[in-house]
């Protein structure tokens, strides 16, 4: 397939910005169905401030004082526990995780 230049208007400040025949090759090789919605400027913005989608209602992350199931030291969670469930802090977490793996 032959690609174009593309001009596209940024959703986020209405400037138009060029959709490249290379990266519209990109696109397609990594199977992405949709054109770029924003220019590059306000995708840098974005990135930044951390506003990269993921579904999050809130860009900010609640951290939740807990202690861990296994040594009982106080810990944070970025999560609310649920109850029933162990929450282990990292040291613990990362050596079930390694012990899992092996």
């Amino acid at each position: 397939m032959e690609y174009h230049d593309k001009v596209l208007k940024c959703s986020e400040c209405g400037s138009e910005f060029v959709f490249t025949a290379g990266e519209q090759m990109f696109f397609a090789d990594k199977g992405f169905k949709n054109e770029p919605k924003r220019c590059k400027n306000c995708k840098a913005k974005r990135a930044e401030s951390g506003g990269g989608g993921g579904g999050h209602a809130s860009p900010m992350r609640s951290e939740t004082k807990t202690n861990c199931s296994q040594c009982g030291k106080e810990t944070t969670v970025p999560f609310r526990p649920t109850q029933g469930r162990p929450v282990f802090c990292r040291e613990c977490f990362q050596q079930r995780r390694a012990m899992g793996a092996a």
